[in-house]
C-alpha cells in the first residue's frame, strides 16, 4: 500500500517514447512541474499529451514543447503560447481542440470506465461535423482534419457522441497526499488534476506535503488512492516554487 517513490526520476522511469500523458493544471496553477522536468531529463519524445493547455511562461509542458518532445496535444486552450502556435501552424504539432467541459468529462468518463457519452456541446459546429485542422502542412493547407462525429437527438435536442479518454500515464500535483495515494488539492489547483489522475493507467502524483495514512480526514479526500499508483514527496523548496502568470499593479 505504500506508494511513495524516492525521487521523480524513478517515478517516471518507465515513460517511453510515444507515451500518452494526461497532465493536470491550468495556466500555472496545479502544474506538476517537478514530474514534467523529470520526463524532460529522460529525453523521451513523440509524446501524446492530454491537458487543458500546454504550459505557460516557459514552464510546465512548455518545457517539453519547446524541446520538440510533444507530437500531439488534446486540449482546450492555447492561450498566449507563441511556440505552441508556431509548431501547430508549421505542421510540427498535431492538435485536437475540444470544448473545455467536454475535455473534463472525457477524462472523467475514461477514469470511470465509461467508453462514450452524448453532449450538446459542439452540435452544429466543426466539433461535430468534422473539418477542424488537426495538423497543417506547413504551407497554409490542412494535412489532417477531424472526422465527423455521431449526432443523436434526445428529447428533441441534438447531442454529439464523445469518447472517454484513457492515457498510459497521468502526472498531477496535490497539496497533500498520504502513502496510500489519497490526495487533497488546494483551491483552484484542483482544476483538471483529479480528472487527469482518473484517466491515467499509471498515475504519478507530486505532493507538497506527505502525511501518514490517517493524516487526511476521509471527508477531505478529493481523489481516492485507488486512482494513484505512485507518490513523490516534494522538497520544501520545490513546494514553495509557484509562479504568477500575470502581475497586475496600480
Amino acid at each position: 500500500m505504500d506508494k511513495v517513490v524516492a525521487a521523480a526520476a524513478e517515478a517516471v522511469a518507465d515513460i517511453g517514447d510515444g507515451a500518452s500523458l494526461a497532465v493536470g493544471g491550468f495556466g500555472l496553477s496545479g502544474v506538476p512541474n517537478v514530474l514534467i522536468d523529470a520526463v524532460y531529463r529522460r529525453g523521451v519524445g513523440g509524446l501524446r499529451v492530454v491537458s487543458n493547455n500546454c504550459g505557460a511562461m516557459d514552464s510546465g509542458l512548455a518545457v517539453l514543447l519547446s524541446a520538440g518532445r510533444i507530437a500531439r496535444v488534446t486540449g482546450s486552450y492555447i492561450g498566449s503560447n507563441k511556440e505552441f502556435a508556431r509548431q501547430y501552424l508549421a505542421g510540427e504539432l498535431e492538435v485536437e481542440l475540444i470544448p473545455q467541459g467536454t475535455l473534463a468529462e472525457r477524462l472523467r468518463a475514461g477514469g470511470c470506465g465509461i467508453p462514450a457519452f452524448y453532449t450538446p456541446a459542439g452540435v452544429g459546429t466543426q466539433v461535430a461535423e468534422g473539418g477542424l485542422p488537426w495538423r497543417y502542412d506547413g504551407a497554409g493547407g490542412v494535412a489532417l482534419a477531424s472526422p465527423p462525429k455521431e449526432v443523436r437527438a434526445f428529447d428533441g435536442v441534438e447531442h454529439v457522441l464523445e469518447h472517454g479518454i484513457r492515457t498510459d500515464f497521468a502526472l498531477v500535483r496535490a497539496a497533500r497526499g498520504d502513502r496510500h495515494g489519497n490526495l487533497v488539492f488546494n483551491k483552484s489547483a484542483r482544476n483538471f488534476n483529479p480528472l487527469a489522475a482518473m484517466a491515467g493507467k499509471v498515475t504519478i502524483a507530486e505532493v507538497e506535503e506527505l502525511v501518514e495514512p490517517g493524516g487526511i480526514d476521509p471527508d477531505e479526500v478529493h481523489l481516492p488512492g485507488v486512482f494513484v499508483q505512485r507518490v513523490v514527496a516534494l522538497t520544501s523548496e520545490q513546494a514553495r516554487e509557484k509562479g504568477i502568470e500575470k502581475r497586475t499593479t496600480r
